[in-house]
């Protein structure tokens, strides 16, 4: 355990049976740090920017103390007392223009008290509120608030009314628990005259909770009317608590509804808060209580001075809301509370982090013209909590004006964190991303582009496809490993193919070469050694009757797998696997029917560490962990290898352990190319040189690659683990790199964005380390702050060098380098491809594209520029895919 012992607190192990305080890794994986005072006065001041602006910089004493703040998720307090604080600093900057008030003069209330410290008390009890699910916080919150107004001498229950326990993403609207109460009752003139009195009860309650108290006097009559406010909300709180339980405590909407309907009926016989919680204390206890349970909070009951003003709603939130990424939310706080988020904003993603859902509730409980300033994962602009929260926001009336991505926690907690705040209405000032002046800024968090999801473009129809799924390698000859021509479920030898062949050659007609990933990925020629039967859409007679040597194969391999059953009798393969177990599971007619008559395919991983792509042979059958794309090959090669392709793959692709998913739906469908690559007739002749000068960077790098995996014996996925490492000096990489860059280069021109700067140098996306790493200040604090980009692979080298030098490296593995473009030029061409693809998105649009009955859109000659010839016409898939057998099999 000695590694362990934190030396800034102990000086080494302690004796048996000693206490010992050890800061573990809980708060960083629950993100309930405590929120420091380096970080909570730059958020506090720019969520209040906007107000400020709008008071020219001079807010008056009435325009301060009108304000109403909150934190939704207030722990201990720390953003609300650095409120408090700044709040104060304000007031008496405005005391001394407007004249000290009647309590600080002579003989006044506030007994000689220091102007600042009687700001900061009133600033408390006007203007600070917060909310937190756990009681202890919001008592520790109140501590925090008493002990920063100095108000020793002073009652400490002062905010009593303002800070209040429950979950700030549970609740109801109140319109909702009054609506639901006159509908449910048969006295409505009644209700409608509770309802009103508990209007008047607030009102008269909240006029004494602003007011400043002095002694035990104050405090007691304060003290009253929370009491009474309280009785007279309690009834409209249970009711809509209930409402609240009938959603949790139900299943399914139906289950749900019934529930709210039983719930209800009951407020037809209980007139009191007690009664109805008696009645249904069953139900109540169920939502209230165990590990996950809730105690709602409705708004507008529980800050009617906040919600019952002209323009309802806070002016300002501030915080450190707690972060729990997407699926872990369901585990962490239970199955209803996910589903509650998804029934309040339909829109959202069960993938989404928590965060995302905070900054949703704020901003509806933000009154025009209000902001908020919350601090969140430096996930909030990525993915599916990208488009829960902040697309959301931006696409409803919300401006982001200010953004730190990646901001380095102040003190000793190692996490990065993006702070971000965002005006409710169209913000007129100036926005800064990354303390950077910059025009606009999208939810991506970047300075252009546009705030919603990519969208697929029409004209990159049928040029991307998944390789076919057999599902059943007794369709397959292979000599690599196991083989037989008895067991199911493993290859036959190669030998039996060729004997096969010998006996019948019509059979060479449907077997094919067989290519997958481990081919394409570690072979330096990406030479297949797989051969495999496909029948295609043949029927089961046609088969028997051309080919019965291969059905008799595929009955003892692939039969007795497809027609396995379950201890019920049914298959386990989905229909029509079992009956029709002599064809692949997927056939990808499509694909076999876009290839026909090419000489050469596109083709990369659909799961890969490595971002390569490759040119294949197009007479073969690809396996489905291959994308195949029927492009034009040399430019399309330069096209999807450049590090354009890649920023944007990156960002718009799933992970899984260290590879990218290559899921072209998001990868390639929306990925707006060139429009000369696009162009297959153009008047234009710059557009003819760019596409040649896209067809010979192209042909030059591959060829160049293509001779360097030879010559080092090396796959692709061996070679560029080498283009990324710093460490790499050969020349032949060295070459490889300097062709990546003149590659990249032309694209951008293609483009037109000749400006993007194209120099690399060496990052790491991420860095995993040993939990009790201990590091010099100085290179722990370079890892935390994010900065792991060096231009020079000497500095990279040494960095490297230094980490492992303290065993710091997680399991002993290879850094993850990757040569690139830094941050700042990645996202400036994401940007541009984000405001591309929408640009590319509305001509198609227009053009009608994509409605109903929408025309094709026209892309250039595929296939290295050279034909076969044409497939002949056929109007169907399968029609075609036929005559593609005949073409393409192995008697060619």
């Amino acid at each position: 355990m000695e590694p362990r012992i934190n030396r800034e607190l102990f000086d080494g192990p302690q004796p048996v049976g000693s206490l010992v305080f050890q800061p573990t890794e809980e708060r960083r994986r629950s993100g309930s740090h405590y929120t420091p005072r380096a970080l909570t006065r730059p958020i506090v001041e720019e969520a209040l920017l906007p107000w400020l602006e709008r008071c020219g910089g001079k807010p008056t004493v009435v325009q301060i103390l009108a304000l109403k703040i909150c934190d939704p998720a207030m722990g201990s307090g720390a953003f609300l007392v650095e409120c408090c604080r700044y709040l104060a600093e304000l007031l008496e900057l405005a005391w001394n223009r407007e004249g000290l008030p009647e309590a600080l003069k002579a003989g006044g209330s506030a007994h000689g008290e220091e102007p600042l410290i009687y700001a900061r008390r009133l600033i408390a009890q006007s203007c600070l509120y917060g909310v937190d699910k756990n009681p202890f916080a919001v008592n520790l919150a109140r501590l925090s608030l008493w002990l920063v107004s100095l108000s020793k001498d002073a009652p400490f229950t002062f905010v009593d009314h303002a800070l209040k326990c429950g979950d700030s993403l549970v609740g109801m609207e109140r319109s909702e628990i009054e609506k639901a109460l006159k509908g449910a009752s048969r006295q409505r003139e009644l209700q409608m005259e509770y309802l009103e009195e508990v209007r008047q009860q607030e009102a008269r309650s909240f006029a004494l909770f602003h007011a400043d108290s002095r002694n035990d006097a104050d405090d007691a009559q304060k003290r009253q009317a929370l009491d009474d406010l309280n009785a007279s909300t309690a009834y409209l709180r249970t009711v809509g608590d209930l409402l609240v339980a009938a959603f949790f405590n139900g299943k399914k909407q139906k289950d749900r509804e019934e529930l709210k309907k039983l719930y209800l009926e009951a407020t037809l016989q209980h007139d009191t808060a007690a009664s109805l919680e008696n009645e249904l204390a069953e139900p109540l206890e169920r939502l209230r209580e165990g590990e996950q349970g809730i105690t709602p909070l409705h708004w507008q009951l529980a800050f009617p001075d906040v919600f019952g003003r002209p323009e309802s709603g806070f002016d300002v939130f501030v915080g450190n809301p707690p972060f729990v990424g997407g699926r872990k939310i369901k585990e962490a706080l239970g199955e209803p509370f996910q589903d509650w988020h998804q029934c309040q904003y339909p829109k959202s993603s069960a993938n989404a982090d928590l965060s995302a859902f905070f900054f949703l509730r704020c901003f509806h409980l933000l009154r025009p013209g209000g902001s908020l300033g919350l601090i969140a994962t430096n996930t909030i602009a990525q993915g599916d909590t990208r488009s829960t929260g902040l697309c959301w926001i931006c696409l409803h009336g919300g401006t982001i004006y200010a953004a730190l991505k990646r901001y380095k926690w102040p003190g000793v907690a190692a996490v990065v964190v993006s702070v971000i705040p965002i005006f409710k209405g169209d913000y007129s000032g100036s926005k800064l991303l990354e303390k950077r002046p910059v025009e606009q800024i999208t939810a991506f968090l970047l300075s252009n582009g546009v705030h919603d999801d990519p969208m697929p473009l029409r004209a990159n129809t049928g040029r991307s496809f998944q390789g076919s799924i057999v599902l059943g390698m007794g369709f397959t000859f292979d000599d690599s490993g196991p083989a037989d021509d008895e067991t199911p479920g493993i290859p036959s030898p190669i030998a039996t193919m060729n004997r096969l062949i010998a006996k019948n050659p019509g059979i060479s007609k449907v077997i094919f070469p067989y290519i997958g990933g481990e081919e394409v990925d570690d072979s330096p020629t990406h030479a297949h050694h797989r051969f495999v039967i496909d029948f295609r859409d043949r029927s089961e007679e046609e088969c028997r009757q051309k080919w019965p040597e291969l059905m008799e194969l595929l009955e003892k391999k692939v039969k007795p797998q497809r027609q396995e059953k379950k201890p019920n009798g049914e298959y386990k393969q989905r229909a029509p696997l079992p009956e029709k177990w002599w064809i692949h599971a997927d056939k990808r007619p499509a694909l076999y029917a876009a290839i026909a008559g090419l000489d050469k395919v596109i083709a990369n991983l659909f799961i890969s560490s490595t971002f390569g792509f490759s040119s294949l042979d197009s007479k073969i059958v690809f396996a489905n962990t291959l994308n195949v794309f029927p492009l034009p090959q040399l430019s399309g090669l330069s096209c999807l290898q450049c590090r354009v392709h890649e920023v944007w793959t990156k960002f718009s692709s799933s992970t899984m352990g260290d590879g990218i998913r290559y899921t072209p739906s998001d990868c390639f469908s929306p990925f707006p190319f060139p429009a000369a690559f696009l162009e297959s007739v153009s008047s234009d002749p710059a557009h003819e040189v760019t596409r040649q000068n896209l067809e010979a960077i192209g042909e030059r790098y591959h060829q160049f690659r293509a001779e360097l995996m030879v010559s080092n014996n090396e796959g692709l996925t061996s070679t560029y683990n080498r283009f990324h490492d710093p460490a790499e000096t050969s020349s032949g990489l060295l070459e490889l790199r300097r062709l990546h860059g003149e590659m990249d280069q032309a694209v951008l021109n293609a483009y037109g964005w000749s400006d993007v700067p194209t120099a690399c140098g060496f990052g790491l996306d991420y860095l995993d380390l040993e939990d009790d790493a201990q590091l010099p200040d100085d290179l722990q604090d370079r890892i935390d702050s994010g900065e792991l980009f060096f231009w020079e692979p000497d500095e990279a080298c040494a960095f490297e060098a230094q980490v492992r030098a303290y065993g710091a490296v997680k399991g002993k593995k290879k850094l993850p380098w990757r040569y690139r473009w830094p941050d700042d030029v990645r996202d400036d061409v994401l940007a541009r491809l984000f405001a591309l693809n929408a640009e590319r998105y509305g001509e198609e649009v227009a053009l009608g594209l994509h409605g109903k009955g929408a025309k094709k859109a026209a892309w250039p000659a595929t296939a290295g520029g050279k034909r076969r010839g044409r497939p002949p016409k056929a109007t169907q898939a399968g029609e075609t895919a036929g005559v593609q057998v005949e073409q393409m099999g192995l008697g060619l």
